[in-house]
């Protein structure tokens, strides 16, 4: 638009120059009066004339003023260089009506006023006044324009602070999360990214008043450093936490290692599970490092272990003639049973126990379940014993018989009542005697039961 106008001020002022020019063009003839031209309908039109001493005029509404001069002969077409004058200064107008949805304030500003002045007094030919009238008009639509993209530009600054806004909320939020939990190289692609963020938006949107501006960046800013001010610190703290975790295992391991050759099956075994219980609660080293001093400490374990392992399957070898001895007496022991003649049984448990005593000791991994038998065996013999005991004590044989006797009465008493409920037809009370009796005659089979 501004370029145009700028072409048509170029034309305008470079007219002497051509009018200079037209009296060494092929066309032009020496102004003499001999020579004067003769004007023709060509010469006119319904804007603009050119008089017998080549001056040019142009109407514009109610006064015609002159606006060039042919003093050395007339070319062939005089009003040509006017009328395209003022088919440009119409083009260029048109432009800037087909541009002014798309232009902004300033430059419509600068536009209208380089338009303004140059349909003042053009030196062109042609409706100069409809002209102007358009040029006013569409500075009356610029007006409109310009308060649109205000409010345009006003809208975008606003939806920009949104923007700017959100993208350093979405920075400071990282700092809310525990120290322990953040994803910390994650975190930091997403600062980066956010970065990037910022930039496009200062590249490709409006740019905000500059005290807001400061203000957001210095949040921004201020929650990038303090990330990486955290991550340090973090990353400090957990170094020296791994190396103190080190350390505390490192001498779990010296101590696992000098037990290694202990021959002290049993206290060993102990100190070694309280040494575990304490890995267990020892701070954890780098994931490496950890793995490392585990092997190390699983190691020193080992070699007590394979040690206790290879005296184990030595005793045991030992012990399998011993197990086979005592499975024979099991075999004797358990054949015992039912128990007939208690006093023969005991006496031949007694002799099998001497024998066991005497075998000796059995594998680890046997002697539970072999003691096992033969306490089954004895106990049948222990509560056959009791049993015996009870049935031929006097005292409880005394205590029995005369309970026995009052049982005896009260099941022949309940008897009589019951049938003469039944034959009186009382129902419930005969339900009421029957159970009863059934409770005394339960009774007298357990006592006597147990008199045998």
């Amino acid at each position: 638009m501004t370029d145009s106008t700028n072409e048509l001020h170029a034309e305008n002022t470079s007219e002497p120059t051509q009018a200079a020019s037209s009296a060494n063009s092929p066309v032009s003839q020496p102004a003499t009066e001999s020579a004067a031209p003769q004007l023709s309908a060509a010469e006119t039109s319904e804007f603009g004339r050119v008089d017998e001493a080549g001056n040019v005029f142009v109407r514009d509404g109610d006064a015609e003023r002159q606006i060039g001069a042919y003093p050395d002969g007339l070319p062939e077409n005089p009003l040509g260089l006017y009328l395209r004058r003022f088919e440009s200064l119409e083009a260029t107008v048109k432009l800037f009506e087909d541009r002014l949805a798309t232009l902004a304030p300033k430059e419509i500003d600068q536009t209208l006023a380089t338009l303004r002045e140059s349909v003042i007094e053009p030196a062109a030919i042609g409706d100069l006044v409809a002209l102007r009238a358009r040029v006013e008009a569409a500075a009356e639509r610029a007006q409109v324009r310009k308060e649109q993209a205000r409010e345009e530009r006003r809208l975008a600054k606003e939806a920009a602070l949104r923007e700017r806004t959100e993208l350093v909320e979405r920075a400071e939020a990282i700092l809310t999360q525990d120290p322990h939990r953040m994803h910390w190289k994650q975190c930091g692609q997403t600062l980066r990214e956010l970065l990037d963020e910022w930039k496009n938006l200062q590249r490709r949107g409006p740019r905000l008043d500059k005290a807001t501006e400061d203000a957001l960046w210095k949040r921004f800013s201020g929650a990038r450093t303090q990330f990486d001010r955290q991550r340090r610190q973090f990353f400090s703290a957990l170094d020296q936490a791994q190396t103190d975790a080190k350390r505390v295992k490192e001498q779990l391991i010296a101590e696992a290692e000098a037990l290694q050759t202990s021959t002290d099956w049993g206290a060993t075994t102990a100190a070694y599970r309280t040494l575990m219980d304490r890995w267990k609660t020892a701070p954890r080293a780098s994931r490496k490092e950890d793995d490392a001093l585990w092997t190390r400490f699983r190691a020193a374990q080992q070699v007590f272990f394979d040690a206790r392992r290879a005296k184990d399957l030595a005793t045991d070898s030992e012990y399998r003639e011993n197990l086979a001895a005592k499975e024979a007496l099991l075999i004797e022991a358990e054949a015992l049973l039912p128990i007939n003649d208690l006093e023969k049984t005991k006496e031949q448990l007694r002799q099998i126990q001497e024998r066991w005593d005497s075998v000796g000791r059995v594998p680890a991994a046997d002697h539970s379940r072999i003691d096992h038998r033969l306490r089954a065996v004895e106990d049948a013999v222990r509560a056959a014993e009791e049993h015996e005991w009870r049935r031929t004590n006097p005292e409880t044989r005394a205590r029995a018989e005369g309970m026995l006797g009052q049982l005896e009465e009260q099941i022949a008493r309940l008897e009589k009542d019951c049938e003469a409920a039944r034959v009186a037809g009382n129902s419930s009370k005969e339900k009421e005697l029957s159970e009863a009796l059934a409770t005394k005659k339960a009774w007298l089979d357990q006592i006597r039961s147990s008199m045998d």
